[in-house]
Formats: C-alpha cells, sequence, structure tokens
C-alpha cells in the first residue's frame, strides 16, 4: 500500500465530507450551519489543492482544476459571511445564509467531480 495514495485519497474524501456536512440542512437557516465546519472545509480543501499540484496528466489537471474551484467557492462563502456578521448592521439574514450555503453547494459539486475523477483513475490503474 503506497502511504502517499492513502493521504491523498484521504484529503480528497475529506474534503468532499466536510463540505457536505457543512452545506446539509436547511440552506437558509444559520442554526444548521456552523462556521468552525467551513473553516474546516476551506482548510482541507486547500490541503486537498497542494496535494494535487505537480501532477502532469489531463486527468490531474482537471482534478487541481476542480480543487481551485472549489477552494475559490468556499473562501467566497466564507468572505460573504464575513461581511455580513462584521461589515454590515444587517447580520446574518436567511438570504445570506441562503448564498452562504450555495456557494458551498457549488464547491460540493467541484468536490464530486474530484472523487468522481479520482475513482475513474483508480479502476483505470487496475486494469
Amino acid at each position: 500500500m503506497n502511504l502517499e495514495k492513502v493521504v491523498f485519497g484521504f484529503f480528497i474524501l475529506l474534503a468532499l465530507t466536510l463540505n457536505f456536512g457543512f452545506v446539509y440542512g436547511e440552506i437558509a437557516n444559520p442554526a444548521h450551519h456552523a462556521s468552525w465546519e467551513l473553516f474546516a472545509a476551506i482548510i482541507v480543501n486547500l490541503i486537498a489543492t497542494a496535494l494535487k499540484f505537480g501532477e502532469r496528466t489531463q486527468i490531474g489537471a482537471i482534478l487541481l482544476a476542480s480543487s481551485l474551484v472549489a477552494d475559490l467557492q468556499l473562501i467566497a462563502a466564507a468572505m460573504v459571511w464575513g461581511i455580513a456578521v462584521y461589515g454590515t448592521g444587517a447580520g446574518l439574514t436567511e438570504m445570506t445564509m441562503a448564498s452562504i450555503v450555495s456557494l458551498a453547494g457549488g464547491a460540493l459539486l467541484a468536490n464530486i467531480v474530484s472523487v468522481t475523477l479520482l475513482i475513474i483513475e483508480t479502476v483505470k490503474i487496475h486494469r
């Protein structure tokens, strides 16, 4: 068993599951979406992105691109959250929370693409 591949797969799957955990729940209800979970999803996604650098194949390029999309959307969600809480007097409204969860949902879709490509690549290697 290759430890490097285990770590790589671990972070890609952890990024997906943390992102799913944040998105899961009623879209506009802030009580269903923890800020620490969004923060953890961002950190793990950034680690997963760093692990994807250096891959020279076409599938590696798509893996990196999907990871960059997820990073961008999660960071945008965190910025919207921060601006809503600290930059405006309105606070975290239902509409703002829905926007945050929608951005994280886009990142979730990008993470699903990453995991799907990883599975396809793994199946191709065994043949």
